[in-house]
Parts: C-alpha cells; sequence; structure tokens
C-alpha cells in the first residue's frame, strides 16, 4: 500500500477541457509547433464501464493529445454526459481539468487519496489498464488522474 504519497511522482499527463477539440488542436498545434493531432472518441460509457459519482454514466470524450518529452498534454471535449469532463467545462469553462500520474497499484493509491479526504469521483476501462480521477479541487485546486497499465480489479 502507498504509505508515502502516490508512490510515483511522475506526471504522464496535463488535460484541459474544450469546447472544441478541432479548433483547441489548432491553436496549441500553432503555439507548440507542432502536427495537429489525431482525435480519437472513447468507448461509449456502458463499453468502458465508467462510473460517474457511483453511477454509470454513458458520456465519451473526444480526445487529443500532444507528446511533450515527459508530459502528455490532453484536450478533452465533452460528448454527452454525466461527466467529470461535463461538470468541469461547465463549471469552470475551458481550463485545466487534471494532471495525471501513472500507478502499478490502482487500489492501494486510491485508498491513500480517500485517506486525505480526495474522493474518486470517475472511473473507466482503457484496453487492459483503466482510469480513474480524483476530486482534489479543496487540497489542490485541481483533480489528480490515476492511470494503470494492468487493471487488477476495478476501483470504485
Amino acid at each position: 500500500m502507498a504509505t508515502h504519497g502516490l508512490a510515483n511522482t511522475t506526471v504522464a499527463q496535463i488535460a484541459i477541457v474544450v469546447h472544441d477539440i478541432e479548433e483547441a488542436c489548432k491553436r496549441w498545434s500553432q503555439v507548440l509547433g507542432q502536427p495537429v493531432p489525431n482525435i480519437i472518441i472513447t468507448e461509449p460509457g456502458d463499453e468502458a464501464h465508467m462510473l460517474y459519482r457511483g453511477q454509470p454514466s454513458n458520456a465519451q470524450a473526444k480526445l487529443a493529445f500532444f507528446n511533450l518529452g515527459q508530459v502528455q498534454l490532453e484536450l478533452i471535449e465533452p460528448i454527452g454526459e454525466p461527466s467529470t469532463w461535463k461538470e468541469a467545462l461547465d463549471k469552470n469553462g475551458e481550463s485545466v481539468h487534471h494532471i495525471a500520474f501513472w500507478t502499478d497499484d490502482m487500489q492501494a493509491s486510491a485508498e491513500f487519496l480517500k485517506q486525505h479526504g480526495i474522493p474518486l469521483v470517475q472511473r473507466g476501462d482503457m484496453g487492459d489498464g483503466q482510469y480513474a480521477y480524483f476530486d482534489a479541487q479543496q487540497q489542490l485546486g485541481v483533480q489528480l488522474e490515476l492511470l494503470e497499465r494492468v487493471r487488477k480489479a476495478r476501483v470504485e
């Protein structure tokens, strides 16, 4: 169990929620001097076993990724609701949504965050792995995302 923080402090991603991912990709591409990335659409929430605030959700998102060395910049346009993506966009407009870290033990990391008053707000499968968002707005001013390459058990 992670007793000293998240165990992995290497930032994997910084993500921004946007209204129009195609336009946002163009803007970021110009600023970064990188090609416009491909845009993918996540699986429907029911296929990804998505839970939002403990309840199933069929929401999806359009995603685009800029690889910037150690850190990936992720752009997210929500499709449907409810989701933490839509909630953040409605509340804060286009803004930073989360900072992501890889974990080898989602359950232990989730328990560590929970013990520190940072609750799970959304989770879903991604291939053989899973992602989970934790609401650290009060403590850190941003959500945290944990990414697990090989899902041992679905975090709840």
